[in-house]
């Protein structure tokens, strides 16, 4: 299981008392505030794509969506959301779950401008009930990030 994998990750870094799971569904941002007790626009959504036969994750704020025209200026290509299956698949964590640690390789990983406004973030942890908090400066060193990108809109700038 995907959450077994992000445990056994950040075991090497003794952290992985800090991942959180709960007897509720954290699968969406509303679900995940809500365990979490939490403002939405914190917990550190992560959307998988599909760019030149690639598979890649943005993590971004929860309030925050994808800017079609700001993507494919970015990536050359029409945003292209990953199917259930192929994320399983491809990235290696469910819908719901899908986070930045301990993917499949290949997959390459990008931090949205979105998140930089805020201390501490939530991404998930492998499992549709499990979350995570981390500094935007952890976020950076555990995710493996290739680089900070601004493809999203609608979300309030601080």
């Amino acid at each position: 299981m995907a959450i077994e994998k992000v445990k056994e990750y950040f075991k090497k870094f003794g952290m992985e008392n800090r991942i959180q799971e709960f007897d509720v569904s954290s699968a969406t941002v509303e679900l995940a505030a809500k365990a979490l007790n939490c403002e939405p626009c914190r917990i550190a959504k992560t959307l998988s794509f599909m760019v030149n036969d690639s598979p890649i994750l943005i993590v971004m704020a929860g309030d925050a969506k994808i800017d079609n025209p700001k993507f494919k200026a970015k990536f050359k290509t029409k945003a292209k959301m990953l199917t259930a299956e192929e994320a399983l698949a491809l990235i290696g964590h469910a819908v719901g779950g899908i986070c930045p640690f301990a993917v499949n390789e290949g997959v390459i990983i990008y931090l949205d401008q979105s998140l930089q406004r805020f201390h501490t973030v939530f991404p998930a942890c492998g499992s549709n009930n499990s979350a995570i908090e981390l500094t935007i400066q952890e976020l950076e060193q555990y995710s493996n990030y290739l680089e900070w990108i601004d493809v999203c809109k609608d979300y309030l700038k601080s």
